[in-house]
């Protein structure tokens, strides 16, 4: 404390002097319109630029809180328009309370994956108490990611699109025409449209969806959009390969999608001795 007011001491001089020099200028600026005018206008400037700089850098910090709030609005949306818009085809459905709620959406924050493995994965911040459990599809704003596999207290893994024992029911939506998309383990944006018949007229930039035909995914999610079609090496079957809509080196958040049937509906394929692969 005695070295402090020593110190303080040596610059007695100096801080007589900024005093003054502070007494001054508040008295000029005081007593004078135009310097009072500038110096308040220059000092509300100075003082909204701090004030934007500081704004910025704390919204800079909650973009996570905002965007685990956006996907969490998005799936509670998501799922009250499988209510209100159910498929053109469903008229049969319309007294069928069971149907409008076959499907329930969450969202939840991506903390790893992998993209440099045939069998890759996908580890997502939610798990067993937040309602996450095993077969749910994953996907994002984008298109398809994959469905969970495995789920513990807080967390789950999920088998990811780039994953080469996946197969996704879908269907060229254009036609309607249905296939399987298959990952072949080479180009992470890149997969196969597997099982669609040489007579079918499918053409290059054609979207790919979910078909809705299986316990997974409800139908009209992208998957991506076909690249290159081939002869194909068997004689049935053409060779079509598509561009992945979803970017897996850039997935942060997803949606996970639940189909409250699917009990029902494994126990009836069992019954029927019925291998669902998807």
């Amino acid at each position: 404390m005695l070295r402090i007011l020593q110190f303080l001491y040596s610059l007695r001089s100096f801080l007589l002097f900024v005093l003054l020099e502070v007494v001054a200028v508040w008295m000029i600026v005081s007593n004078n319109s135009p310097q009072g005018a500038a110096f308040f206008n220059s000092s509300t400037a100075l003082t909204g630029s701090v004030l934007k700089t500081q704004s910025d850098v704390v919204d800079f910090f909650t973009l996570a809180e905002a965007n685990k709030e956006l996907t969490e609005q998005n799936a509670a949306l998501l799922e009250k328009l499988t209510r209100i818009n159910p498929p053109a085809d469903s008229v049969t459905f319309e007294l069928d309370s069971a149907f409008e709620a076959s499907f329930k959406f969450k969202s939840a924050r991506v903390i790893s994956q992998t993209l440099r493995f045939a069998q890759n994965h996908i580890t997502i911040n939610k798990g067993e108490k937040d309602g996450i459990k095993p077969g749910m599809g994953i996907f994002n704003q984008d298109g398809v990611v994959g469905r969970v596999k495995t789920v513990s207290k807080n967390y789950s893994v999920g088998i990811s699109l780039l994953n080469t024992g996946l197969l996704i029911s879908s269907k060229i939506k254009s036609n309607d025409v249905f296939g399987s998309v298959n990952w072949d383990g080479k180009n992470p944006d890149e997969a196969k449209l597997l099982y669609v018949p040489r007579h079918v007229k499918a053409s290059v930039g054609d979207t790919i969806i979910t078909s809705g035909f299986n316990s997974i995914f409800p139908s009209g999610i992208q998957i991506g959009t076909i690249k290159e079609i081939n002869p194909g090496k068997e004689q049935n079957y053409l060779d079509i390969l598509i561009a992945l809509s979803a970017d897996f080196s850039r997935i942060n958040y997803v949606y996970l999608v639940e189909n409250t049937q699917i009990g029902e509906l494994d126990s009836l394929y069992q019954q029927a001795e019925i291998r669902n692969e998807y």
